[in-house]
């Protein structure tokens, strides 16, 4: 079965490129797991993505440290600061809300903009979402400060508190993809562009069988996650 081989590179270290749906964003976008991101692995999906290298990150987790969701701060900083209330996105053609969180960087990276430095920050960042389990949130989030800064170059996205069964966006996908391996549930991510949108679908097949890599349509994964939590 695809969704099983999937499953199987995810926890080989090797990307998954996830499709989300027709009439949604029509979107493929690279995923690997955060706890094996390397250098190279940045390198690639800079190269071959072309959209924005961001974390997935299980709504559990994120909780747990602190994260808020980006359009909340930015509509509670409107009551100090006008312009915010003017950028407030209400607007979003194929969502109700964002789903992006704090922009981070590892405190040993440099600029952090670099592939060695995204993927430290990525890399790092899963192991500490391993190692705060068992911790209260206090404790979580003074390890989390201890070793994170933020503005940083590695954006953040928080899937929804229920999963698959409120939101069913990329970050969703991803994160119920790492859950299904058993794997953290932090994946890194990274759209994959054409010239003026989105790589189209055919285009994103063909990339995944030139170089070995499945593809899946997010109706899939939905699927096989309703069967696994049952």
């Amino acid at each position: 079965m695809k969704l099983d081989e999937a499953l199987e590179a995810l926890r080989k270290g090797e990307f998954v490129l996830i499709y989300d749906a027709d009439g949604r964003e029509e979107e493929t976008d690279f995923f690997m797991a955060a706890q094996f991101v390397t250098h190279d692995a940045i390198r690639q999906m800079r190269r071959d993505g072309g959209g924005l290298i961001f974390m997935a990150i299980d709504h559990e987790i994120a909780s747990k440290l602190g994260l808020p969701y980006l359009a909340d701060v930015i509509y509670k900083c409107g009551y100090k600061w006008h312009v915010f209330k003017e950028l407030i996105p209400n607007d979003i053609p194929y969502d109700t809300k964002s789903s992006f969180s704090l922009p981070l960087n590892h405190r040993r990276t440099f600029t952090g903009i670099s592939d060695k430095d995204r993927a430290l920050t990525i890399s790092k960042f899963a192991e500490l979402a391993e190692r705060i389990a068992g911790m209260d949130e206090i404790k979580a989030q003074a390890l989390f400060g201890s070793e994170f800064r933020s503005p940083g170059h590695v954006a953040t996205c928080i899937a929804s508190k229920g999963l698959l069964n409120e939101r069913q966006g990329h970050t969703e996908l991803a994160v119920a993809m790492a859950k299904m391996a058993g794997l953290t549930p932090v994946m890194a991510g990274c759209e994959m562009l054409g010239i003026e949108k989105s790589l189209p679908k055919d285009d994103a097949i063909r990339y995944a069988e030139e170089h070995g890599l499945i593809w899946l349509e997010g109706k899939d994964i939905i699927e096989a996650w309703r069967k696994w939590r049952e």
